[in-house]
């Protein structure tokens, strides 16, 4: 199974580092990432995999978004399939 992760918030030092250190510390594996930074404003997406995960689904939403608040940055994941429904015209 895989998800997309969506980090959006004020630009600072770490962000992509804590992150990542979240997912590998869960065995969540990182497929593919795009960031940007825009004026001030930190924007990435990741494709991950999760078929190593080490805890439920969640288990890891919890855990993503705990990070997002340490870093003051909105994390959010959701399975590919809710993001393509989503998404799908």
């Amino acid at each position: 199974m895989r998800a997309i992760v969506t980090v959006i918030g004020h630009d600072r030092v770490g962000i992509i580092a804590a992150v990542s250190t979240t997912l590998s510390r869960h065995q969540v594996n990182i497929l593919d990432i795009r960031q940007t930074v825009m004026q001030e404003y930190f924007t990435m997406i990741m494709l991950v995999d999760l078929a190593a995960m080490s805890l439920s689904f969640p288990e890891l939403v919890a855990a993503l978004n705990a990070t997002g608040e340490q870093l003051g940055v909105d994390v959010r994941i959701q399975r590919e399939e809710t993001f393509q429904a989503m998404h799908h015209v």
